[in-house]
This record gives C-alpha cells, structure tokens and sequence, in this order.
C-alpha cells in the first residue's frame, strides 16, 4: 500500500505540464511509498485552470492560490508561476505546513532566498528546487565519475547553454507567455532562467565557487510590454559570459545568451581532469563522452558511452526499458520526483534543497553584480 501525496499545483504552463506528466507516471516505473494525487491546479484564468485540469486529470481547480494553500486536502505545494511570487507562496505553504517544491530559480535574489530558505527549515517542511538537468542519467554519471576520483584533480569546468528565440526586435516583454522578458517578474535575464542551471550542476559536480568576474549584454533595449501597451525599457540581461573560480581551485568558463541564431537550447558542460575529461551534451543527453589518459597510448580516444544500461551501472535506467533504448528529457523530471519521494520515506532529503539552490543563486547576485561593477566579486 503507497500513501497518498496529494499534490497542489500553482500554475499550468511549461513546468506546470513538465511536473505533471512526471506526477504521473511516476510510480509506474520506481517502487515508492508514496503515491502523487493530482488533487488541485491554480491558475488566475479559470477556463485555462479547467482545461488544464480536464488534460491531466487534477480533481479540482482554484484561482486563487491563498485558497489552494489553505485546504486540509493539500499536502504538497508545487510553485510553477513567475519568479517574483516564489517567494510569497513558498513562505505562506510552509507556514501552513506543506512540503513545497519550488521551480528554479528559487527566488528574485538572494535575500528573497534567505527568507525562503529560513521559512521551509523553521516550519521543518520537506522542500525541492527543480533543477532537473542532475536527473538525466548521464549527467548523473558525470557526477559518480567525479566522486570517485576518476577525473582526479579537476583543473577546468566549462558550461555553454544558447538559445535563439529573443531575437526580433518585434517580440513584446510581460505577460504569461512572455514574463521571462519583464525583469519585475523573472528578476533577470539568462543569468537566472539559463546560466541558473548550468550553475546548478556545476556546484553539484565540482563543488563551490568563490569567485567570479562577468559581462552582459542588452542587445534591444525597449521592447513593447504585453501589459500596458507601451514601448518600455528592458531590464533582463539578453546574454552572459563570466569567468569562476571554484573553492577547489579550479577555474571554470560560462556562457549564455538568447541571441546564438541556430540554437533553440544547446547546453553542453566539460570538466578536465588530471587523469580524465567528459562532457555532455544535452541534444544528446543520453550519451557521455569520456577520455581517460590511462588508456592504452594506442587505443587513447575520446569514447562516446551510451547511457541506457540495465545492470545498475547506469542511474535510473534499470527502470525503464531494455538496455540500448533511450529515455528523454520528461524523465529527468519523473527522476527527480522519484528521488523526492523516496527522500520522504527515508527522510534523507532529495537535492537540490532550498538551502542548495540559495548558493546558486548567490552564484547568480554575484555575476550581476561583476557585470555592473566590472570587477571580481566574491560569492558570499
């Protein structure tokens, strides 16, 4: 018998159907003692809260998510909305006693993070950031490899992650579809919705960053806003390049922008090793490439390792299908779900917790501040 998490979703777009989807098959595929209930959905436009609903079979439906948190029947609160209200719902579910699971970033900044952060551990609620980039398989075996010492002293870790899809200068600001544009509600620009996650997994893999150097970059500088209608200025960052350095003392690159014609989401990641390199790439997340110099010199090459094993070598995949057959982006997310869930039962608690995604973003308020100073800022 599996207890029943009733789960509470505020927000139905993108993430909303990302979360959903992995609610739902997850217990499909991974043996749990919990079970998600898809109980509510909250949105402020009720024929789209309805139609969400119908689609992915949540019981009942709210546009008001005071009201969502405020029910008896709601164990899980799962924030799926703009960045600028993380911080008052993750603060008013935790109060009332609910688990909270927190799209990423977890906040504006880092002093909306400490608050959350302070509100989850006083309230002793179990709470999840969704960086789900460290649930894909081969990602996850980048991190085993490192752990065990494979790669040796890490000298270098470089991060890439483009998209294209800012470009025209016609494309509005605000809005639901476009908030990701307006710095009041995402705060910043690639730095938090991109560069967010290539930090993420960055810290988890190589450990902290102390200190960074960054430029950015506003290619167009007014855009039209969805909301009042007029020709306003642009406060997000369009594109990001900074330069770390870790605690370990390695040093490490980071780029991002929106504006790299021909890439819709190129994230790729390398760590150099004293004895071994890897990289990964996410258009082929199901491979990582390998290079170990204890090779034979002859047979010494890059080696392209197919992730997809059965025989527990391979992370998460003796869930899924036969070995050699592929598993895609969705399941990062059914991964992390599994992950989380579990973690309620043993209560050792599933990474990244609000506490882990704060050095993010104190990682993110440091490159914005480099970019504005044009100096090195020290990570606090």
């Amino acid at each position: 018998m599996t207890k029943s998490l009733n789960i509470g979703l505020i927000g139905c777009g993108f993430m909303g159907r990302a979360h959903s989807n992995a609610y739902r098959k997850v217990n499909n595929f991974f043996e749990l003692a919990h079970r998600p209930v898809l109980k509510a959905v909250c949105a402020r436009n009720a024929d789209q809260a309805n139609a969400f609903a119908t689609r992915w079979g949540y019981e009942s439906v709210e546009t008001d998510w005071k009201k969502l948190i405020s029910r008896k029947d709601i164990d899980c609160v799962d924030i799926c909305v703009p960045n600028n209200l993380h911080h008052d719902i993750a603060i008013a579910a935790a109060k009332a006693g609910k688990t909270v699971l927190c799209e990423k970033p977890l906040s504006m900044d880092t002093k909306e993070g400490q608050k959350m952060v302070a509100a989850v551990e006083k309230a002793k609620v179990p709470n999840m950031v969704w960086y789900n980039y460290r649930r894909v398989p081969a990602v996850t075996l980048a991190k085993q490899l490192v752990d065990d010492g494979k790669l040796g002293r890490i000298f270098h870790y470089r991060a890439v992650f483009l998209q294209d899809w800012t470009i025209s200068a016609d494309l509005p600001q605000g809005g639901t579809a476009l908030w990701r544009l307006d710095a009041k509600s995402a705060g910043s620009g690639v730095t938090g919705d991109l560069l967010a996650h290539c930090i993420d997994t960055a810290l988890w893999i190589n450990g902290g960053i102390q200190s960074v150097t960054a430029m950015t970059e506003t290619f167009i500088k007014e855009r039209k806003h969805n909301l009042t209608g007029k020709v306003e200025k642009v406060g997000i960052d369009d594109a990001c390049a900074f330069l770390a350095r870790f605690n370990n003392g390695s040093l490490a690159t980071f780029e991002s922008t929106r504006y790299a014609r021909g890439h819709k989401a190129l994230y790729t990641f390398e760590v150099n090793g004293e004895k071994a390199s890897l990289k990964w790439d996410l258009q082929d997340l199901h491979r990582l490439q390998y290079f170990d110099h204890g090779d034979e010199s002859r047979l010494r090459a890059w080696k392209s390792i197919h992730v997809t094993d059965h025989g527990g070598e391979h992370p998460y995949m003796d869930k899924w299908w036969v070995p050699g057959l592929q598993i895609g982006y969705e399941h990062s997310f059914v991964h992390q779900v599994a992950d989380f869930l579990q973690g309620l039962e043993t209560r050792k608690p599933a990474g990244p917790t609000f506490r882990d995604a704060l050095e993010t973003q104190k990682v993110c308020d440091a490159v914005l501040a480099s970019a504005k100073t044009k100096q090195w800022v020290k990570v606090k």
